[in-house]
């Protein structure tokens, strides 16, 4: 594994293409003037969590317009923090989404770039088919790569989906102390997915009680935080034993990688609650009790950290890899159309439109992230690698695509308007996707046409404006074809 030396902060430095501006004076000046002072005061660097919901749809919240399904838990996240309304996840699908999630590279310079992959990667089955997929080699440096060189205790919780096929591509392996999830190279020997028989501790793979012999008994969502909640103990106990050590007590990040609400439509333990009784078909009501759960143990992670007496010392993110639904089938389709899964925008998971990009994002640290904050600020997934290293008191020493967006997140002014952000998928041929301030541009194929939206007044991208600004068509193209490049597995 590559061993990168994090230098301290004095401004940052981030590896972003010369065309692309990215107003480096105001983010060096709110950087050095709003963020932790240096990675040896343990008072100013936050444990840092962040929850990954699954295929969750942009309109799914409460505080996204929501009508029809309750969360109120999540909810009170976004009146206890700040809520932001053009985030953007990684990807359109889910592996390549949280390969920018973990490296801050986009697609267009990651290692992954789709579910799957042509050539390289490895070979394995899912279901009844072969597939081909890629996966982080050593080259790759991720955000718990870097946190873990700055001093923080690391872990992830859930889904990685970051090894391929390969059983030696796991978290462990890429910056992380403490595992409890799947690979995609076992998914046969855990299925089914909800109430899976095994799960991985650290590198072992152990079987999970009340779930043998066809019992379903321990749920996905149930367990993950109950695990999280084990990481964040440990953590505790092994901050007071270095205190009384006297020696400095390492925060923690923790990457709570849930699969809720992905397919299959599963009826959780505590059985369709309130959506029992409603007019409804039934992968409906699954779908929203599926949402409930996701809300009660978002509700009980938040109860755990105040009872912990970290709520103030602790940062917390919530977003999604993706837009709503998986695989397109009728039941998954209506479902995603009944509950105005997309809200305002335009499609779906896979799709280049703002439907598969845009994801909700919510961000609480009591007494430090303005509470009862809704921003229009333009940031994404590329971002957080720069933003965890910064709140941590260094600077990336990877070169990333992304920049730190802590002064934003603290309230303060940043200017993201002027920046570029840029998505490439491979699944369905060579799609490409640029947000540029109010502009959004889409590209279903490396020689068709740019179609642009002005998304500050067409957020749901209906109306082609490109013909009418071919200077700004001009712009991004220069921009995608200067940042980018081709991909080895493609």
């Amino acid at each position: 594994m590559m061993i990168h030396a994090i230098r301290m902060k004095i401004s940052p430095t981030v590896h972003m293409p010369a065309s692309a501006i990215l107003f480096p004076a105001l983010v060096a000046l709110a950087c050095v003037t709003s963020a932790p002072a240096s990675a040896g005061d343990e008072a100013a660097r936050p444990n840092i969590i962040f929850v990954l919901a699954d295929d969750l749809g942009y309109g799914d919240l409460g505080c996204y317009g929501q009508q029809l399904m309750k969360t109120p838990n999540i909810d009170r996240m976004a009146r206890e923090g700040t809520r932001f309304t053009d985030c953007y996840a990684g990807s359109t699908v889910c592996s390549p989404s949280r390969c920018v999630l973990m490296t801050g590279l986009h697609t267009g310079h990651a290692r992954i770039r789709a579910n799957t992959c042509r050539r390289g990667g490895t070979v394995g089955r899912k279901g009844n088919r072969t597939m081909r997929r890629a996966a982080l080699t050593d080259e790759d440096v991720t955000v718990a790569d870097e946190l873990r060189q700055l001093g923080y205790r690391t872990g992830i919780v859930g889904k990685w989906h970051l090894g391929g096929y390969d059983p030696e591509a796991n978290p462990m392996r890429h910056g992380f102390d403490w595992f409890r999830g799947w690979l995609v190279h076992n998914v046969n020997e855990i299925a089914p997915l909800y109430y899976s028989r095994a799960r991985f501790h650290d590198n072992e793979l152990v079987p999970i009680p009340g779930n043998q012999d066809g019992k379903t008994v321990r749920f996905h969502t149930d367990l993950s935080i109950d695990e999280s909640k084990q990481f964040i103990t440990e953590s505790l106990a092994a901050q007071k034993a270095a205190r009384d050590d006297g020696k400095e007590a390492k925060p923690f990040f923790l990457y709570l990688a849930l699969i809720s609400p992905h397919d299959p439509m599963v009826t959780p333990p505590e059985g369709l609650g309130e959506y029992e009784d409603k007019p409804w078909k039934l992968h409906c009501k699954q779908y929203a009790a599926m949402m409930a759960n996701l809300d009660r143990n978002m509700g009980r992670l938040f109860r755990f950290l105040k009872e912990q007496g970290i709520d103030e010392k602790t940062i917390v993110f919530f977003a999604s890899d993706n837009g709503a639904r998986s695989i397109p089938t009728p039941d998954l389709t209506e479902v995603a159309e009944f509950f105005d899964s997309s809200g305002p925008l335009t499609g779906y998971k896979r799709d280049m439109t703002d439907g598969g990009i845009r994801a909700p994002m919510i961000v609480r640290w009591p007494g430090h992230v303005p509470a009862g904050k809704t921003s229009d600020a333009i940031w994404g997934f590329v971002d957080v690698f720069p933003t965890a290293v910064d709140l941590a008191g260094g600077e990336p020493e990877a070169k990333v695509d992304g920049v730190s967006v802590l002064p934003l997140l603290l309230g303060k002014e940043q200017n993201t308007q002027s920046r570029f952000l840029y998505w490439e998928h491979l699944g369905r041929g060579f799609h490409q996707a640029v947000r540029y301030g109010k502009w959004k541009a889409v590209r279903l194929g490396g020689n068709r046409p740019w179609r642009l939206y002005d998304v500050s007044q067409d957020i749901a991208e209906k109306k082609d404006v490109a013909k009418d600004h071919p200077e700004i068509v001009q712009k991004i193209d220069r921009f995608a074809k200067e940042n980018r490049v081709d991909s080895p597995n493609w």
